[in-house]
């Protein structure tokens, strides 16, 4: 297993694709994902059917991560922890929270309750000083300095691009190890965060139709940053899928033959039915060994 400060150490950037669940989690592995990014904006929908405005508590966030860093195990997994729930006293529990449920790295915001989507309208952000906290209390409240704390501003939009690279030095100083500084609106904003925060690992989020240029890992590796996220892209492929599939199936006539899907058999492998299926049959035969004799 590569543990993801190795990651991190090692040259060339890191694509973080967005999961939403156990499942979509397992298949980003698979696919070969070196780390995989847990979408709060993809669990609130995809889990509950809500939008992604600061419905989902804390105890049902810990829960997903347990299930979805289980599923993409040995691949670490980053959490999105919103905006820690609370004060600093609720980041650290949040931290601890997710170090427990098996998270590599927990990301905290710094925008209030009720929090948004980082590429929607309307947000706000908590003074520096009590963001700064949160994000200390979450360094100081790890277990081991192997698991990591991202911190993200909102700044951007609330105020400007100097108050946002501002909050990102605080954040440094109180303890960040990676640094995610939330929707520039073009090239030349990544450009300055980029230039203003050099050997720091940064993120740069990508959504489609979002605030933030759509730029590949690569163009964002000549930038200066370290990690490329495209939380929502699988979500939003799968939704329109789901959609189609749904439509289909209440004319009554089931999937026409030749439809993209996987079969029975493909989709069984996939969440490895056949590993555990063997493991069953050589734990009862060594059972019964030892029974015998």
């Amino acid at each position: 297993m590569t543990s993801l400060g190795d990651l991190l150490a090692a040259p060339g950037i890191l694509v973080a694709p967005g999961a939403y669940d156990a499942l979509s989690a397992k298949l980003a592995a698979k696919a070969g994902a070196r780390v995989v990014y847990m979408t709060g904006f993809g669990v609130a929908g995809a889990s509950f059917g809500v939008p992604d405005i600061g419905l989902v508590s804390a105890a049902e966030m810990s829960e997903r991560v347990r299930a979805i860093a289980g599923a993409a195990a040995p691949v670490p997994l980053i959490a999105d922890g919103d905006n820690g729930h609370g004060g600093p006293l609720n980041a650290a529990r949040l931290t601890r929270a997710y170090e427990a449920a098996g998270a590599a790295c927990i990301q905290i915001e710094d925008q209030v309750f009720p929090k948004r989507c980082g590429h929607m309208e309307g947000k706000e952000v908590v003074p520096l000083a009590e963001a700064a906290a949160k994000i200390r209390a979450a360094a100081e409240a790890r277990g081991s300095r192997d698991f990591k704390v991202m911190a993200r501003t909102d700044a951007r939009a609330t105020h400007d691009l100097d108050e946002a690279l501002r909050r990102g030095e605080a954040f440094l100083k109180a303890g960040a190890d990676i640094l995610f500084i939330e929707a520039p609106r073009d090239e030349a904003e990544l450009r300055k965060v980029a230039e203003t925060f050099k050997g720091v690992a940064l993120v740069a989020n990508i959504v489609e139709d979002g605030k933030t240029p759509y730029l590949g890992a690569k163009a964002l590796e000549e930038l200066g940053f370290k990690i490329a996220l495209f939380p929502v892209s699988a979500l939003l492929a799968v939704t329109a899928r789901l959609e189609g599939v749904y439509a289909t199936l209440l004319k009554g006539e089931g999937l026409p033959a030749g439809e993209a899907r996987v079969t029975f058999q493909r989709y069984n492998e996939l969440i490895g039915l056949p590993e555990m299926l063997a493991d069953a049959a050589a734990i009862t035969r060594n059972t019964e060994k030892k029974t015998e004799t």
